[in-house]
Parts: structure tokens; C-alpha cells; sequence
């Protein structure tokens, strides 16, 4: 299977637990990792035959800055289920980091990495034959 990177995107956000946090917010990075089939584009150099990562790069940030959660856990989660949902790849890697996060002591982030795969993959096989 062929990857998309969409690396080192930043965001500021107001996820976390406490009050701070959900009230002054915070810096985050996003990689996205989008495995597709990009024998279609390779040959007809046409958007129309891809992903289209500038849409996946605005969802990403239209939901980590216009969201809160609590915990990273449930945005990586939920980030991956909305790529699935909206774009035709078959399994999507987001790695979610706060950056200097709220611990006593020196750490300059913290990740999550969560991956998920298509469970519909013949709507994209589907659309691939349209």
C-alpha cells in the first residue's frame, strides 16, 4: 500500500484535563499518515484520483481548534475515524503531541499514537472503479 505524510502540522488547541489547560490552551503537532492507492493518480496526474491532502490537512485543523477534549486519547481517536469517514483511504496513522505539557519536570512532549483501518473497504474499492 502507498502513504500520504502530513507531517509536523501545528495547531493551538484546548485539550486536556485541567481548567489551565481547557482555558489557555496549548500547542499541538500532528502527523497523519494515509495509506491509499496511489496507482490511479500516478498515471492520470489528477487530483480527482487521490486524496486530497490539503482537505485532510483543514479537517485535521478545523478539528483540533475548533474542538476540546479532555484527553489526547479521544482526539487521535476521533481524528482518525473523521479521515476515515470523509477520505477514500484504507488505514489512516495520526500521532497526536502536547507540547510542553503540564508535568512537574522536563519533557518536551507527550504523544499518542493511534491507527485505524477502513471497515468499509469496498466503498473504496467502489469508487475506484466509478
Amino acid at each position: 500500500m502507498d502513504v500520504i505524510r502530513l507531517n509536523d502540522m501545528i495547531f493551538y488547541g484546548y485539550h486536556g484535563v485541567t481548567a489551565a489547560e481547557k482555558e489557555t490552551g496549548r500547542r499541538f503537532e500532528v502527523d497523519c499518515e494515509l495509506e491509499t492507492d496511489l496507482a490511479p493518480p500516478g498515471q492520470t496526474d489528477s487530483l480527482t484520483d487521490t486524496v486530497d491532502y490539503v482537505a485532510v490537512y483543514n479537517r485535521i485543523k478545523e478539528i483540533v481548534e475548533g474542538k476540546a477534549f479532555s484527553l489526547l486519547e479521544r482526539l487521535a481517536v476521533f481524528l482518525a475515524d473523521e479521515i476515515l469517514r470523509e477520505f477514500p483511504v484504507f488505514k489512516v496513522t495520526i500521532r497526536v503531541r502536547k507540547v510542553i505539557p503540564p508535568i512537574a519536570g522536563v519533557i518536551d512532549n507527550i504523544e499518542i499514537e493511534v491507527v485505524r483501518q477502513q471497515p468499509d473497504a469496498d466503498r473504496i474499492l467502489s469508487d475506484n472503479k466509478e
